[in-house]
């Protein structure tokens, strides 16, 4: 089986992007304040869409796309509803 240039560069980005998980979770166990870990939590679910993507597109299984859909409206929604609570307990 050989590879092209584009399913190593995806290859490439999906090792990077879990490079990149590994960090961010360490800053949501480490980070110190409230704040910190909601961005933490943004960025960790940012990189799992993009892992899902690259997945995606790998094995040309198409189904995975709705689970990062779903995936990134719970992550909207919970990064506002964490916006929202620090609002209402800071006035």
């Amino acid at each position: 089986m050989s590879m092209n240039i584009f399913e190593i560069t995806l290859i490439i980005a999906m090792i990077v992007l879990s490079f990149c998980l590994l960090l961010t979770a360490i800053r949501f166990a480490l980070g110190p304040s409230l704040p910190d870990r909601v961005t933490a939590f943004d960025l960790i679910v940012a990189n799992v869409i993009g892992i899902i993507a690259i997945y995606t597109e790998l094995t040309d299984n198409e189904d995975f796309i709705d689970v990062a859909i779903i995936l990134s409206l719970f992550g909207f929604l919970g990064s506002v509803s964490f916006a929202y609570y620090l609002m209402r307990i800071t006035k």
